[in-house]
């Protein structure tokens, strides 16, 4: 069993550049297109939180016999899987609403990740990148509780710019997680 991990995780190693491309996706239509409908912004970003949310448990539950943090990674896949559950069900959320679960979703996020920094033994690499994502998401979101509800376009564009910085990020921790996989299984 113990060789069935580290194999599964070999092979998932595109989930995060899947959660990568997912988040420069939105990103893209975010910014790009500023003007989006709230449902259409709610189904975006229920794709996007979904996606971080999936890939999170099978991170999580691939690790349980590899790092003592495994939990931190599962817990915050059920958050976000179940943030992107409520916002899929309930898509004529309020403005409100949608600011106040996007901003803690994010919040939450960072925390995890930097937290992930300090637990996990990773490559110096992956330490910074982390680093930065969870900066990144700790800041957006603090900025996106303090937004204003008149503020919609500008809303938007910082959620669409924080998309564009993290999704690069999560490709290239992916592929970071994939070289040193190859490395340990001496490839």
């Amino acid at each position: 069993m113990a060789q069935a991990i580290p194999r599964a995780a070999n092979e998932l190693w595109w989930a995060g550049v899947v959660e990568g491309v997912v988040a420069l996706l939105f990103g893209i239509a975010a910014v790009f297109w500023p003007g989006l409908t709230l449902i259409t912004l709610v189904y975006l970003f229920s794709a996007f939180v979904l996606a971080w949310g999936v890939v999170s448990i099978v991170h999580g539950i691939l690790a349980i016999k590899e790092r003592g943090t495994w939990w931190i990674t599962l817990l915050f896949g059920i958050v976000a899987t179940g943030v992107g559950v409520y916002l899929v069900r309930h898509t004529h959320v309020s403005f409100n609403t949608l600011i106040l679960l996007i901003g803690f979703t994010l919040v939450i996020r960072g925390i995890f990740d930097i937290l992930s920094v300090f637990l996990e033994s990773a490559t110096a690499t992956s330490k910074v990148l982390w680093t930065i994502a969870g900066l990144a998401a700790i800041i957006v979101g603090i900025i996106i509780l303090n937004q204003p509800v008149k503020g919609g376009v500008a809303f938007v564009w910082v959620l669409g710019l924080y998309a564009l910085i993290t999704g690069p990020l999560m490709i290239a921790m992916s592929i970071d997680v994939r070289n040193e996989l190859r490395e340990a299984n001496g490839k």
